[in-house]
């Protein structure tokens, strides 16, 4: 019974975000198709109050008052997506990182690529954000919700970052 499936709708300013999981934690967030939830198998039941934490912190986010989340999780994933999903959140929010600077960063530096993909299968967007790896070029490449969102997403945390105080001469 414990790891029966379960889903919640949370709207949001992209839209409302599906979260797929179970009393073990959030599995899965899916941003909106076409603006409409993107919505689950047929015969899952929906459970508001299993996911209220979750669903708060994440209005957290968008109003600007989180940075960071603290809800269950049950990611499913390699050892390495893993590995490269915990780097992610090691980013702080309103800056962007490379894949090869990420790729650095777990001490495998030649698997860009190999990072690009476990960052592509983040199954947590958002609370895992992987929208703050970048081209290293500067440009925004893929992105599961698309384009606009990741542009949205990190102008969202640069436009809501803690600013350093003023300093008087």
């Amino acid at each position: 019974m414990d790891s029966m499936l379960v889903y919640d709708i949370v709207e949001t300013p992209i839209g409302p975000l599906l979260l797929l999981g179970s009393v073990q934690g959030v599995r899965r967030i899916e941003f909106p198709r076409n603006g409409r939830a993107n919505m689950p198998e047929t015969g899952l039941d929906r459970d508001s109050q299993l996911f209220a934490r979750a669903a708060q912190q994440l209005r957290d986010y968008f109003d600007g008052l989180r940075t960071a989340f603290d809800f269950p999780r049950d990611a499913q994933g390699t050892p390495f997506q893993h590995q490269v999903w915990n780097a992610l959140c090691e980013i702080p929010s309103a800056e962007t990182i490379s894949y090869g600077e990420l790729a650095l960063r777990i001490g495998r530096p030649a698997a860009s690529r190999a990072v690009g993909a476990a960052n592509g299968a983040n199954p947590l967007p958002i609370v895992v954000p992987c929208h703050r790896v970048i081209g290293s070029n500067g440009s925004l490449t893929g992105f599961g919700g698309g384009l606009p969102i990741k542009r949205w997403l990190i102008d969202h945390e640069r436009r809501h970052a803690p600013r350093p105080p003023l300093q008087l001469c």
